[in-house]
């Protein structure tokens, strides 16, 4: 017996270490990721009800269906990593920014054609992103240019498939959080598990999402329209047939504030100063699609709000970071 000892103790030394539980990735899973997607699936089939009860791109109903997904949406956004990465599905609910047009045109291609994609949200999944998710349904409901429509029209059809693929698409990437990616971040560094390696990886792309999403924020929802102090350019916000510019930015600045909440244990005291510091700037501004962006004050205002969002990414990569024991990673937004 004295001679097996030795070898029972390598094999125990040898043997795969039981990924242990992170309550960091715990907590954001549960409190933040899962309700989420659910939140925005329920919404996103909402929207579906709501049009296939009346399709009219006037209906009150309707479009207060819309605005109520985009605020599910706002929320789940920083995700797009896994479930939203698999399928296109993070594209075909959000095609954003669109510097070609592609969503007019092609909006415009499947309402001359009149074909099979328009009869149901299951053909309307193989149409171009571009045509399909919030954004498509933003032009089909605020747009003079399509939203003259009424029942029996393409238009109307086109709405209820697409917002029929959206519900859809939403249920889709909820089910998978749930089903498999969730336990994949939980159990990182577990035998078998190749996504995540070790609870560190598992942290670290979370923070990614984070850091990545507050860049999004300043640089693409504000730096767009703000363009050049030679060269504003009001009409390239997000959302501004419907008048919610500034709305998606204050819901973002809320939904990464929470994130950031998740992922802290409490060694983040300057992080949510300047939380608190973007979110008074953004409620003080009255200007909801940035139109005021061409006047010196409205500018001096909105840059006012991207910058505070800039330090707040700068202090996230440094002091949350830190916490966390991580850096940032690679994200699907920072492109090839």
């Amino acid at each position: 017996m004295k001679h097996l000892a030795p070898f029972l103790l390598l094999l125990a030394l040898a043997a795969p270490v039981p990924a242990r539980a992170d309550p960091v990735v715990d907590r954001v899973v549960d409190t933040v990721i899962l309700p989420r997607f659910d939140a925005f699936a329920e919404a996103a089939g909402t929207l579906s009800a709501a049009a296939e009860a009346d399709c009219r791109a006037d209906s009150p109903a309707l479009r207060a269906a819309w605005n109520d997904a985009f605020d599910a949406w706002l929320p789940v956004q920083a995700f797009r990593f896994g479930p939203l990465e698999e399928d296109g599905r993070g594209l075909a609910i959000a095609f954003w920014p669109d510097p070609k047009g592609a969503t007019d045109r092609t909006l415009r291609q499947l309402l001359a054609a009149d074909g099979p994609e328009l009869d149901g949200p299951a053909a309307y999944h193989g149409v171009s992103v571009a045509a399909r998710g919030l954004y498509a349904l933003e032009a089909m409901l605020f747009d003079p240019a399509f939203s003259s429509y009424g029942p029996g029209d393409p238009g109307c059809a086109l709405t209820r498939a697409a917002a029929g693929d959206l519900a859809a698409t939403a249920a889709a990437a909820a089910e998978a959080w749930h089903r498999d990616f969730a336990p994949l971040l939980r159990d990182a560094g577990a035998p078998g598990n190749t996504r995540f390696l070790s609870g560190h990886e598992a942290r670290q792309a979370i923070f990614t999402q984070l850091v990545t999403q507050l860049g999004f924020d300043a640089e693409t929802r504000l730096g767009r329209p703000l363009g050049t102090i030679e060269r504003p350019r009001p009409l390239r916000a997000e959302s501004r047939l419907s008048g919610r510019s500034l709305r998606n930015v204050q819901l973002s600045l809320a939904a990464n504030r929470a994130l950031a909440q998740a992922l802290t244990d409490g060694g983040t005291e300057l992080l949510f100063d300047q939380f608190d510091y973007a979110q008074q700037v953004a409620a003080r501004l009255s200007d909801p699609v940035f139109d005021a962006v061409e006047a010196p004050t409205g500018r001096m205002r909105t840059e006012e709000l991207k910058t505070a969002i800039e330090r707040l990414h700068d202090t996230a990569n440094a002091e949350l970071a830190a916490e966390l024991g991580v850096a940032a990673g690679f994200n699907a937004l920072d492109g090839d």
